[in-house]
Protein backbone atom coordinates (compact mmCIF):
# COMPACT_ATOMS: atom_id res chain seq x y z
CA UNK A 1 0.00 0.00 0.00
CA UNK A 2 1.40 3.33 -0.99
CA UNK A 3 2.41 5.52 1.84
CA UNK A 4 -0.26 8.62 2.41
CA UNK A 5 2.00 10.77 3.65
CA UNK A 6 3.66 12.27 0.61
CA UNK A 7 0.78 14.23 0.14
CA UNK A 8 1.53 17.83 1.09
CA UNK A 9 -1.12 19.86 3.59
CA UNK A 10 -3.13 22.06 2.32
CA UNK A 11 -1.14 25.22 3.88
CA UNK A 12 2.25 23.48 2.08
CA UNK A 13 -0.03 23.47 -1.16
CA UNK A 14 -1.03 26.82 -1.48
CA UNK A 15 2.14 28.27 -0.57
CA UNK A 16 3.29 26.85 -4.36
CA UNK A 17 3.72 30.00 -6.37
CA UNK A 18 1.30 28.42 -9.55
CA UNK A 19 -1.26 27.61 -6.37
CA UNK A 20 -1.38 31.03 -5.28
CA UNK A 21 -1.90 32.66 -8.98
CA UNK A 22 -4.65 30.94 -8.58
CA UNK A 23 -5.97 32.46 -5.71
CA UNK A 24 -5.44 35.59 -6.87
CA UNK A 25 -7.63 34.18 -10.46
CA UNK A 26 -10.32 32.54 -8.43
CA UNK A 27 -10.58 33.69 -4.46
CA UNK A 28 -9.14 31.87 -1.43
CA UNK A 29 -11.83 30.11 -0.36
CA UNK A 30 -12.88 28.55 -4.40
CA UNK A 31 -8.67 27.19 -4.47
CA UNK A 32 -9.07 25.63 -0.82
CA UNK A 33 -12.07 23.77 -1.44
CA UNK A 34 -10.47 22.50 -4.69
CA UNK A 35 -7.19 21.18 -3.32
CA UNK A 36 -9.13 19.44 -0.60
CA UNK A 37 -10.99 17.31 -3.57
CA UNK A 38 -7.86 17.20 -5.54
CA UNK A 39 -5.78 15.62 -2.21
CA UNK A 40 -8.90 13.36 -1.63
CA UNK A 41 -8.91 12.55 -5.12
CA UNK A 42 -5.62 11.21 -4.81
CA UNK A 43 -5.52 9.71 -1.75
CA UNK A 44 -8.32 7.11 -2.60
CA UNK A 45 -6.11 6.65 -6.05
CA UNK A 46 -3.10 6.03 -3.34
CA UNK A 47 -5.04 3.74 -1.42
CA UNK A 48 -6.18 1.24 -4.36
CA UNK A 49 -2.65 1.51 -6.42
CA UNK A 50 -4.31 3.23 -9.04
CA UNK A 51 -1.36 5.89 -9.36
CA UNK A 52 2.16 4.92 -8.53
CA UNK A 53 3.65 8.47 -9.69
CA UNK A 54 3.03 9.96 -6.63
CA UNK A 55 6.48 8.87 -4.82
CA UNK A 56 7.34 11.92 -2.61
CA UNK A 57 5.88 15.06 -1.66
CA UNK A 58 7.17 17.10 -4.94
CA UNK A 59 5.30 14.26 -7.29
CA UNK A 60 1.87 14.06 -5.30
CA UNK A 61 1.93 18.37 -4.93
CA UNK A 62 2.82 18.51 -9.23
CA UNK A 63 0.18 15.61 -9.10
CA UNK A 64 -2.59 17.51 -7.24
CA UNK A 65 -1.42 20.96 -9.39
CA UNK A 66 -2.17 19.71 -12.37
CA UNK A 67 -6.02 18.39 -11.93
CA UNK A 68 -6.63 22.15 -9.87
CA UNK A 69 -7.03 24.28 -12.99
CA UNK A 70 -9.38 21.96 -15.21
CA UNK A 71 -11.78 21.69 -11.77
CA UNK A 72 -11.74 25.24 -11.15
CA UNK A 73 -12.30 25.54 -14.60
CA UNK A 74 -14.74 23.77 -14.61
CA UNK A 75 -16.87 25.16 -11.43
CA UNK A 76 -16.72 29.17 -12.86
CA UNK A 77 -16.69 28.27 -16.26
CA UNK A 78 -20.20 29.55 -17.25
CA UNK A 79 -22.35 26.93 -18.92
CA UNK A 80 -24.11 30.10 -20.72
CA UNK A 81 -21.86 30.28 -23.80
CA UNK A 82 -22.01 32.27 -26.93
CA UNK A 83 -21.66 29.26 -29.83
CA UNK A 84 -21.31 29.46 -33.61
CA UNK A 85 -24.59 28.35 -35.30
CA UNK A 86 -23.82 26.34 -38.46
CA UNK A 87 -27.10 24.35 -38.66
CA UNK A 88 -28.76 26.85 -41.08
CA UNK A 89 -31.65 26.82 -38.33
CA UNK A 90 -32.29 30.74 -38.27
CA UNK A 91 -34.30 31.15 -34.93
CA UNK A 92 -33.01 27.64 -32.97
CA UNK A 93 -34.35 27.56 -29.79
CA UNK A 94 -31.83 25.78 -28.56
CA UNK A 95 -29.26 28.06 -29.20
CA UNK A 96 -30.81 31.29 -27.58
CA UNK A 97 -33.41 32.14 -30.67
CA UNK A 98 -32.40 35.37 -32.22
CA UNK A 99 -29.48 37.13 -31.55
CA UNK A 100 -30.01 40.83 -31.20
CA UNK A 101 -29.10 43.81 -32.35
CA UNK A 102 -26.41 46.29 -31.48
CA UNK A 103 -28.82 48.70 -30.75
CA UNK A 104 -30.78 46.24 -28.67
CA UNK A 105 -27.44 45.49 -27.26
CA UNK A 106 -26.24 49.00 -26.54
CA UNK A 107 -30.06 49.99 -24.57
CA UNK A 108 -28.95 46.70 -22.94
CA UNK A 109 -25.32 47.84 -21.29
CA UNK A 110 -26.91 51.12 -21.14
CA UNK A 111 -29.60 50.89 -18.96
CA UNK A 112 -28.08 47.58 -16.94
CA UNK A 113 -24.95 49.01 -15.52
CA UNK A 114 -26.70 52.23 -13.94
CA UNK A 115 -29.71 52.97 -12.02
CA UNK A 116 -32.68 53.29 -14.44
CA UNK A 117 -36.24 54.83 -14.43
CA UNK A 118 -37.72 51.28 -14.73
CA UNK A 119 -40.40 51.90 -11.95
CA UNK A 120 -39.89 55.86 -11.67
CA UNK A 121 -41.32 58.47 -13.52
CA UNK A 122 -39.06 61.91 -14.16
CA UNK A 123 -42.22 64.25 -14.83
CA UNK A 124 -44.23 63.52 -11.52
CA UNK A 125 -40.97 62.86 -9.32
CA UNK A 126 -42.51 59.68 -8.14
CA UNK A 127 -43.60 56.18 -8.42
CA UNK A 128 -43.93 55.02 -12.41
CA UNK A 129 -45.58 51.92 -14.02
CA UNK A 130 -43.04 49.78 -15.87
CA UNK A 131 -45.66 48.59 -17.94
CA UNK A 132 -45.79 51.53 -19.77
CA UNK A 133 -41.67 51.22 -21.15
CA UNK A 134 -42.64 49.79 -24.56
CA UNK A 135 -46.21 50.50 -25.50
CA UNK A 136 -45.63 54.18 -27.74
CA UNK A 137 -43.38 51.95 -30.03
CA UNK A 138 -45.55 49.16 -30.05
CA UNK A 139 -48.62 50.84 -30.81
CA UNK A 140 -47.00 53.04 -33.41
CA UNK A 141 -45.24 50.55 -34.92
CA UNK A 142 -48.65 48.34 -35.18
CA UNK A 143 -51.33 50.47 -34.92
CA UNK A 144 -52.93 49.43 -31.82
CA UNK A 145 -54.60 51.01 -29.02
CA UNK A 146 -52.47 49.39 -26.18
CA UNK A 147 -49.74 47.29 -25.52
CA UNK A 148 -48.49 45.17 -22.60
CA UNK A 149 -44.98 42.84 -22.23
CA UNK A 150 -44.55 39.80 -20.03
CA UNK A 151 -42.12 37.04 -19.94
CA UNK A 152 -42.76 35.18 -22.72
CA UNK A 153 -46.25 34.07 -25.55
CA UNK A 154 -46.82 30.80 -23.55
CA UNK A 155 -47.44 33.49 -20.50
CA UNK A 156 -48.99 35.99 -22.71
CA UNK A 157 -51.44 33.57 -23.92
CA UNK A 158 -52.29 32.70 -20.15
CA UNK A 159 -52.62 35.78 -19.01
CA UNK A 160 -54.39 36.94 -22.10
CA UNK A 161 -57.05 33.94 -21.53
CA UNK A 162 -57.71 34.26 -17.41
CA UNK A 163 -58.10 38.12 -17.97
CA UNK A 164 -60.75 38.07 -20.40
CA UNK A 165 -62.28 34.94 -20.61
CA UNK A 166 -61.87 33.00 -16.66
CA UNK A 167 -65.15 30.97 -16.07
CA UNK A 168 -66.65 31.28 -19.69
CA UNK A 169 -65.76 29.92 -23.15
CA UNK A 170 -63.25 30.53 -25.46
CA UNK A 171 -63.82 28.68 -28.74
CA UNK A 172 -61.48 27.02 -30.90
CA UNK A 173 -60.62 24.85 -33.79
CA UNK A 174 -59.64 21.16 -33.10
CA UNK A 175 -56.77 21.96 -35.86
CA UNK A 176 -55.53 24.52 -33.54
CA UNK A 177 -55.17 22.17 -30.40
CA UNK A 178 -51.47 21.85 -30.51
CA UNK A 179 -48.39 21.46 -28.29
CA UNK A 180 -45.23 23.00 -28.99
CA UNK A 181 -41.65 22.62 -27.79
CA UNK A 182 -40.88 21.88 -24.31
CA UNK A 183 -44.84 20.34 -23.51
CA UNK A 184 -46.85 23.30 -24.54
CA UNK A 185 -50.07 22.15 -24.64
CA UNK A 186 -52.57 24.76 -25.72
CA UNK A 187 -55.81 22.65 -24.25
CA UNK A 188 -54.02 22.76 -20.61
CA UNK A 189 -53.01 26.15 -20.82
CA UNK A 190 -56.93 27.34 -21.40
CA UNK A 191 -57.75 25.08 -18.65
CA UNK A 192 -54.99 26.83 -15.99
CA UNK A 193 -56.39 29.99 -17.27
CA UNK A 194 -60.60 29.12 -15.90
CA UNK A 195 -61.08 29.30 -19.76
CA UNK A 196 -64.03 26.89 -21.05
CA UNK A 197 -62.05 25.11 -24.14
CA UNK A 198 -65.73 25.08 -26.86
CA UNK A 199 -63.77 22.80 -29.75
CA UNK A 200 -64.99 22.72 -33.11
CA UNK A 201 -64.41 21.54 -36.48
CA UNK A 202 -62.13 18.65 -37.54
CA UNK A 203 -58.47 18.38 -36.85
CA UNK A 204 -58.48 19.51 -40.43
CA UNK A 205 -61.30 21.36 -41.79
CA UNK A 206 -63.30 24.16 -39.65
CA UNK A 207 -65.24 26.58 -41.65
CA UNK A 208 -66.22 29.95 -40.05
CA UNK A 209 -69.67 28.38 -40.00
CA UNK A 210 -68.58 26.19 -37.00
CA UNK A 211 -67.56 29.00 -34.93
CA UNK A 212 -70.84 30.69 -35.37
CA UNK A 213 -73.21 27.61 -34.16
CA UNK A 214 -71.08 27.34 -31.02
CA UNK A 215 -71.77 30.57 -30.24
CA UNK A 216 -73.50 31.20 -27.15
CA UNK A 217 -74.15 33.73 -24.07
CA UNK A 218 -70.98 31.95 -22.13
CA UNK A 219 -69.00 32.51 -25.18
CA UNK A 220 -65.71 35.39 -24.48
CA UNK A 221 -63.60 34.93 -27.19
CA UNK A 222 -63.11 33.27 -30.49
CA UNK A 223 -59.03 32.04 -30.50
CA UNK A 224 -56.97 31.74 -33.16
CA UNK A 225 -53.86 29.55 -32.69
CA UNK A 226 -50.55 29.76 -34.57
CA UNK A 227 -49.57 25.85 -35.46
CA UNK A 228 -46.35 26.54 -34.80
CA UNK A 229 -44.24 23.10 -35.81
CA UNK A 230 -46.59 21.74 -37.92
CA UNK A 231 -49.09 21.79 -40.66
CA UNK A 232 -51.93 19.81 -42.20
CA UNK A 233 -51.82 19.33 -46.03
CA UNK A 234 -54.19 17.89 -48.36
CA UNK A 235 -58.14 17.65 -47.85
CA UNK A 236 -57.96 21.11 -45.13
CA UNK A 237 -59.84 24.24 -44.81
CA UNK A 238 -59.66 26.79 -42.08
CA UNK A 239 -61.54 30.30 -42.27
CA UNK A 240 -59.16 33.28 -42.43
CA UNK A 241 -58.88 35.88 -39.69
CA UNK A 242 -61.20 38.37 -41.62
CA UNK A 243 -63.72 35.71 -41.71
CA UNK A 244 -63.74 34.77 -37.89
CA UNK A 245 -63.84 38.56 -37.01
CA UNK A 246 -66.88 38.93 -39.24
CA UNK A 247 -68.50 35.76 -36.79
CA UNK A 248 -67.20 37.94 -33.72
CA UNK A 249 -68.63 40.64 -34.89
CA UNK A 250 -72.04 39.91 -35.35
CA UNK A 251 -72.39 37.88 -31.89
CA UNK A 252 -70.48 40.83 -30.38
CA UNK A 253 -67.47 38.59 -29.01
CA UNK A 254 -63.53 39.23 -29.82
CA UNK A 255 -61.27 37.79 -31.81
CA UNK A 256 -57.90 36.94 -29.74
CA UNK A 257 -55.12 35.80 -32.55
CA UNK A 258 -52.11 33.83 -30.85
CA UNK A 259 -49.80 34.38 -33.33
CA UNK A 260 -46.81 32.45 -32.04
CA UNK A 261 -44.12 34.35 -33.77
CA UNK A 262 -43.76 38.43 -33.93
CA UNK A 263 -43.83 38.72 -37.93
CA UNK A 264 -43.13 42.46 -38.49
CA UNK A 265 -40.70 41.83 -41.10
CA UNK A 266 -43.04 43.52 -43.59
CA UNK A 267 -42.81 46.39 -41.90
CA UNK A 268 -39.33 46.00 -42.16
CA UNK A 269 -39.19 45.78 -46.23
CA UNK A 270 -39.06 49.56 -48.38
CA UNK A 271 -40.32 49.09 -51.85
CA UNK A 272 -39.86 45.56 -51.74
CA UNK A 273 -36.67 45.91 -50.63
CA UNK A 274 -34.80 44.21 -47.48
CA UNK A 275 -31.10 45.11 -46.36
CA UNK A 276 -31.07 46.42 -50.28
CA UNK A 277 -32.04 42.84 -50.82
CA UNK A 278 -35.55 42.71 -53.16
CA UNK A 279 -37.70 40.12 -51.96
CA UNK A 280 -37.97 38.15 -55.45
CA UNK A 281 -33.94 38.07 -55.30
CA UNK A 282 -33.69 35.91 -52.55
CA UNK A 283 -35.32 32.02 -53.63
CA UNK A 284 -37.72 31.31 -51.43
CA UNK A 285 -38.21 33.89 -49.01
CA UNK A 286 -41.71 35.75 -50.52
CA UNK A 287 -43.29 31.97 -50.02
CA UNK A 288 -42.07 31.85 -46.31
CA UNK A 289 -43.38 35.04 -45.44
CA UNK A 290 -46.79 34.73 -47.70
CA UNK A 291 -47.16 31.77 -45.17
CA UNK A 292 -46.99 33.13 -42.12
CA UNK A 293 -49.40 35.73 -40.80
CA UNK A 294 -48.38 39.28 -39.87
CA UNK A 295 -49.10 41.63 -36.53
CA UNK A 296 -50.43 44.64 -38.69
CA UNK A 297 -52.57 42.35 -41.37
CA UNK A 298 -54.90 40.78 -37.74
CA UNK A 299 -55.02 44.18 -36.69
CA UNK A 300 -55.98 45.48 -40.04
CA UNK A 301 -58.36 42.16 -40.16
CA UNK A 302 -60.19 43.21 -36.87
CA UNK A 303 -58.52 41.06 -34.50
CA UNK A 304 -58.92 42.79 -30.72
CA UNK A 305 -56.12 41.42 -28.87
CA UNK A 306 -53.09 39.67 -30.20
CA UNK A 307 -50.27 37.85 -28.67
CA UNK A 308 -46.52 37.04 -29.99
CA UNK A 309 -43.05 36.41 -29.10
CA UNK A 310 -40.36 39.10 -29.11
CA UNK A 311 -37.27 36.75 -29.95
CA UNK A 312 -39.05 34.76 -33.27
CA UNK A 313 -38.91 36.53 -36.44
CA UNK A 314 -39.85 39.58 -34.53
CA UNK A 315 -35.58 39.70 -33.61
CA UNK A 316 -35.49 40.92 -29.87
CA UNK A 317 -35.18 39.52 -26.94
CA UNK A 318 -37.59 36.91 -25.14
CA UNK A 319 -41.05 38.51 -24.52
CA UNK A 320 -44.80 38.08 -24.63
CA UNK A 321 -46.18 40.86 -26.28
CA UNK A 322 -49.86 41.59 -26.22
CA UNK A 323 -51.88 44.03 -27.80
CA UNK A 324 -54.95 45.51 -29.35
CA UNK A 325 -57.92 47.12 -28.02
CA UNK A 326 -57.80 49.69 -25.21
CA UNK A 327 -60.03 47.76 -22.91
CA UNK A 328 -59.16 44.69 -23.17
CA UNK A 329 -55.60 45.21 -22.86
CA UNK A 330 -56.48 47.57 -19.63
CA UNK A 331 -58.05 44.46 -18.44
CA UNK A 332 -54.81 42.40 -19.31
CA UNK A 333 -53.28 44.99 -17.54
CA UNK A 334 -54.58 45.18 -14.23
CA UNK A 335 -54.49 41.56 -13.83
CA UNK A 336 -53.14 40.27 -10.51
CA UNK A 337 -51.51 37.45 -12.75
CA UNK A 338 -49.37 40.21 -14.20
CA UNK A 339 -47.65 41.04 -11.20
CA UNK A 340 -45.94 37.63 -11.37
CA UNK A 341 -45.64 37.39 -15.64
CA UNK A 342 -44.04 40.68 -15.77
CA UNK A 343 -40.29 41.52 -17.38
CA UNK A 344 -37.43 43.19 -16.03
CA UNK A 345 -35.10 46.06 -17.15
CA UNK A 346 -33.19 44.10 -19.64
CA UNK A 347 -36.10 42.82 -21.28
CA UNK A 348 -37.36 46.27 -21.54
CA UNK A 349 -33.98 47.79 -22.83
CA UNK A 350 -33.56 45.45 -25.39
CA UNK A 351 -37.12 45.42 -26.81
CA UNK A 352 -36.89 49.06 -26.99
CA UNK A 353 -33.82 49.34 -28.68
CA UNK A 354 -35.34 46.54 -31.37
CA UNK A 355 -38.54 48.11 -32.17
CA UNK A 356 -36.91 51.67 -32.35
CA UNK A 357 -34.86 49.90 -35.02
CA UNK A 358 -37.88 48.99 -36.90
CA UNK A 359 -39.71 52.53 -36.33
CA UNK A 360 -36.58 54.42 -38.06
CA UNK A 361 -36.36 52.16 -40.77
CA UNK A 362 -33.09 50.86 -40.20
CA UNK A 363 -33.82 47.06 -38.57
CA UNK A 364 -33.79 45.39 -42.59
CA UNK A 365 -30.08 46.40 -42.60
CA UNK A 366 -29.78 45.75 -38.58
CA UNK A 367 -31.85 42.85 -37.11
CA UNK A 368 -29.87 39.85 -37.40
CA UNK A 369 -32.49 37.02 -38.10
CA UNK A 370 -33.68 39.75 -40.99
CA UNK A 371 -30.24 39.79 -42.07
CA UNK A 372 -30.04 36.02 -42.59
CA UNK A 373 -33.63 35.43 -44.33
CA UNK A 374 -32.12 37.52 -46.95
CA UNK A 375 -28.63 36.17 -47.14
CA UNK A 376 -28.97 34.71 -51.36
CA UNK A 377 -27.79 30.91 -52.03
CA UNK A 378 -25.02 32.30 -54.39
CA UNK A 379 -23.77 34.61 -51.62
CA UNK A 380 -23.77 31.90 -49.03
CA UNK A 381 -21.61 29.79 -51.74
CA UNK A 382 -18.97 32.36 -52.16
CA UNK A 383 -18.31 32.29 -48.89
CA UNK A 384 -18.20 28.86 -48.19
CA UNK A 385 -15.57 28.55 -51.07
CA UNK A 386 -13.26 31.02 -48.88
CA UNK A 387 -14.06 28.52 -46.11
CA UNK A 388 -13.38 25.37 -48.04
CA UNK A 389 -9.51 26.74 -49.49
CA UNK A 390 -8.51 28.11 -45.84
CA UNK A 391 -9.42 24.41 -44.95
CA UNK A 392 -7.45 23.01 -48.07
CA UNK A 393 -4.63 24.60 -46.84
CA UNK A 394 -4.42 22.15 -43.70
CA UNK A 395 -4.62 18.88 -44.95
CA UNK A 396 -6.81 18.11 -43.13
CA UNK A 397 -10.42 17.49 -45.03
CA UNK A 398 -11.79 16.77 -48.13
CA UNK A 399 -14.98 19.36 -48.81
CA UNK A 400 -17.85 19.51 -51.24
CA UNK A 401 -20.53 22.33 -51.50
CA UNK A 402 -23.86 20.80 -52.28
CA UNK A 403 -27.25 21.94 -52.04
CA UNK A 404 -29.48 22.15 -48.75
CA UNK A 405 -31.91 23.81 -46.75
CA UNK A 406 -32.33 26.22 -44.31
CA UNK A 407 -35.07 26.36 -41.55
CA UNK A 408 -36.64 29.46 -40.39
CA UNK A 409 -37.14 27.65 -36.54
CA UNK A 410 -38.57 28.73 -33.43
CA UNK A 411 -42.45 27.33 -34.18
CA UNK A 412 -42.61 29.78 -37.32
CA UNK A 413 -43.39 28.52 -40.97
CA UNK A 414 -44.12 25.14 -40.31
CA UNK A 415 -42.73 23.28 -43.32
CA UNK A 416 -41.08 25.76 -45.16
CA UNK A 417 -37.08 26.56 -45.71
CA UNK A 418 -34.93 28.44 -47.87
CA UNK A 419 -32.93 26.88 -50.33
CA UNK A 420 -29.12 27.50 -49.61
CA UNK A 421 -25.81 26.02 -50.24
CA UNK A 422 -23.97 23.78 -47.83
CA UNK A 423 -20.22 23.64 -46.74
CA UNK A 424 -19.87 19.34 -46.63
CA UNK A 425 -16.94 17.80 -44.31
CA UNK A 426 -15.09 14.61 -44.19
CA UNK A 427 -11.80 14.31 -42.08
CA UNK A 428 -10.07 10.81 -43.04
CA UNK A 429 -9.91 8.00 -40.67
CA UNK A 430 -12.70 10.02 -38.60
CA UNK A 431 -17.01 9.37 -38.61
CA UNK A 432 -19.02 11.93 -38.90
CA UNK A 433 -20.30 12.08 -35.40
CA UNK A 434 -16.88 12.36 -34.31
CA UNK A 435 -16.16 15.14 -36.15
CA UNK A 436 -19.61 16.77 -34.71
CA UNK A 437 -18.88 16.09 -31.04
CA UNK A 438 -14.98 17.66 -31.92
CA UNK A 439 -16.89 20.44 -33.11
CA UNK A 440 -18.86 21.00 -30.22
CA UNK A 441 -15.91 21.00 -28.04
CA UNK A 442 -14.26 24.00 -30.19
CA UNK A 443 -13.66 27.36 -28.14
CA UNK A 444 -16.26 28.73 -29.18
CA UNK A 445 -18.08 25.52 -29.82
CA UNK A 446 -19.31 24.96 -33.33
CA UNK A 447 -22.77 22.94 -33.80
CA UNK A 448 -23.08 21.98 -37.26
CA UNK A 449 -25.54 19.09 -38.69
CA UNK A 450 -24.92 15.49 -39.74
CA UNK A 451 -26.63 14.91 -43.42
CA UNK A 452 -25.47 12.00 -45.38
CA UNK A 453 -22.53 10.78 -43.55
CA UNK A 454 -20.99 13.89 -43.30
CA UNK A 455 -20.79 17.01 -41.40
CA UNK A 456 -22.33 20.49 -43.49
CA UNK A 457 -21.65 23.54 -42.54
CA UNK A 458 -25.07 26.42 -43.30
CA UNK A 459 -23.04 29.60 -43.47
CA UNK A 460 -26.46 31.13 -43.43
CA UNK A 461 -26.76 31.29 -40.02
CA UNK A 462 -22.92 32.00 -39.13
CA UNK A 463 -21.99 35.34 -38.83
CA UNK A 464 -19.81 37.23 -41.57
CA UNK A 465 -17.22 38.26 -38.34
CA UNK A 466 -17.45 34.83 -37.72
CA UNK A 467 -15.62 33.36 -40.83
CA UNK A 468 -12.05 33.59 -39.68
CA UNK A 469 -12.83 32.37 -36.18
CA UNK A 470 -14.34 29.30 -37.69
CA UNK A 471 -11.93 28.93 -40.41
CA UNK A 472 -8.33 29.05 -37.25
CA UNK A 473 -10.51 26.83 -35.39
CA UNK A 474 -11.33 23.90 -37.76
CA UNK A 475 -7.65 24.10 -38.83
CA UNK A 476 -6.50 23.48 -35.89
CA UNK A 477 -8.62 21.15 -34.71
CA UNK A 478 -6.47 18.25 -32.79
Amino acid sequence: MADLRVIPSIEQLRQRPAIRALVERFGHAAVVQALREETEALRRRLAIGQSDAAADPEAAAALIETGLQPRLAGVFSPTLRPVINATGVIIHTNLGRAPLSAAALEQVVSVGRRYSTLEYDLDQGGRGHRDRHTEQLLTRLTGAQAAVVVNNNAAATLLMLTALAAGREVIVSRGELVEIGGGFRVPEVMSQSGAILKEVGTTNRTRAADYAAALSERTALILRVHRSNFRIEGFTEQPSIEELVAVGNQAGVPVADDLGSGNLVQQAASSGELAGVRLEQVPGLDRVLRGEPTVVGSLAAGAAVLCFSGDKMLGGPQAGIIIGRLDLVERIRHHPLMRALRVDKMTYAALSGTLVEYLTGRAAATIPVIGMLTRTPAGIEARARQLADRLASSGLYTTDIVDGESTIGGGTTPGMTLPTRLLALTRQEWSADRLEHALRRLDPPVVARIEHDRVVLDLRTVFEDEDEVLARALCTLA
